[in-house]
């Protein structure tokens, strides 16, 4: 009988007769991660299978409302690490840069007034719905005399 490397845990193993195309030896921890990738797989591609499991997870949910609530309580840690994995989520937010270039800025480089905007023809416009425009200050801010 020939041996196979186990797609779980890499060891060697003798697949059963029976199961040709045998992937994962029978160790729990390797039929446990052999179902929980064909399980991911599925999710991914049948829209049905992620429905199903969607409504049945919050039908679940529905009936034990104080699960979470309970784990935090009986876990400590668990809520201490997540509050401090949301801190640091929460920093990076705050730091970001945008990589586009029309991003909104909290500071509008054209002052307010009155413009006209005067069509220009597109050589090259990545985007079919961009307008490339000339702008032309028609009136000044007004400032006050005294």
């Amino acid at each position: 009988m020939t041996s196979k490397h186990c797609a779980g845990c890499g060891d060697a193993f003798h697949p059963r007769p029976q199961t040709p195309k045998q992937a994962y030896c029978p160790s729990l921890a390797c039929q446990r991660e052999r179902r929980r990738r064909w399980q991911r797989e599925r999710r991914q591609s049948d829209p049905a299978y992620r429905d199903n499991q969607s409504r049945a997870q919050a039908s679940w949910a529905a009936r034990h409302p104080e699960y979470w609530r309970e784990y935090r309580r009986t876990h400590p840690q668990y809520s201490e690490r997540n509050s401090a994995m949301q801190r640091e989520r929460d920093a990076r937010r705050r730091v970001r840069v945008l990589a586009k270039m029309d991003a909104s800025t909290a500071v509008s480089p054209v002052p307010s007034g009155t413009y006209r905007l005067t069509p220009v023809t597109p050589e090259k416009l990545a985007k079919m719905d961009a307008w490339m425009v000339e702008i032309t200050v028609v009136s000044a801010a007004y400032q006050s005399s005294g």
